[in-house]
């Protein structure tokens, strides 16, 4: 997909990774009411049930992803995000393959998410469909609603 690419667990000790995640963190409470922000914090991304992976080409970061563990048949994509300089090259597609990778090498039947309905979360919503990812009912502990969308894939 992208020349130089490598996607490897992180730590998320590393300050372009803190903030990219400061980055997604703002774009979330700047596109979503402030009751349906629900991106995790660097201090949620290092649960041990949190498995979070950066996508790097030639050393700069340029993306990142993490996967939830939900229960031993469904995992949870998490945290999305392609730095502002590598939208729309690929790296966030690559991401979410590595992530269902993970996800099938778990043994999951399934993976979820929650996303926005907003002009913001189309760019997203549209990479997730490509994929196969279907609307769904609620899951965990969201609510789906004029705002907030659950979709998933069955593996």
């Amino acid at each position: 997909m992208v020349d130089g690419l490598e996607i490897a667990e992180d730590d998320l000790s590393g300050a372009d990774v803190q903030a990219l995640v400061a980055l997604h963190l703002g774009g979330m409470h700047a596109e979503s009411p402030a009751c349906k922000v629900n991106a995790l914090p660097l201090d949620k991304l290092r649960q041990p049930d949190v498995t979070f992976y950066t996508a790097r080409v030639n050393g700069q970061l340029a993306a990142m992803g993490a996967i939830k563990h939900l229960d031993d048949a469904h995992g949870e994509l998490k945290s999305m995000r392609a730095a502002p300089e590598w939208r729309g090259k690929g790296v966030g597609e690559a991401m979410l393959v590595h992530l269902l990778a993970v996800a099938r090498g778990r043994g999951y039947s399934r993976v979820s998410l929650e996303t926005g309905r907003t002009e913001a979360f189309a760019p997203a919503v549209t990479l997730y469909r490509k994929y196969g990812f279907e609307e769904c009912g609620a899951f965990a502990d969201y609510v789906v609603d004029d705002f907030s969308q659950c979709l998933t894939l069955a593996l």
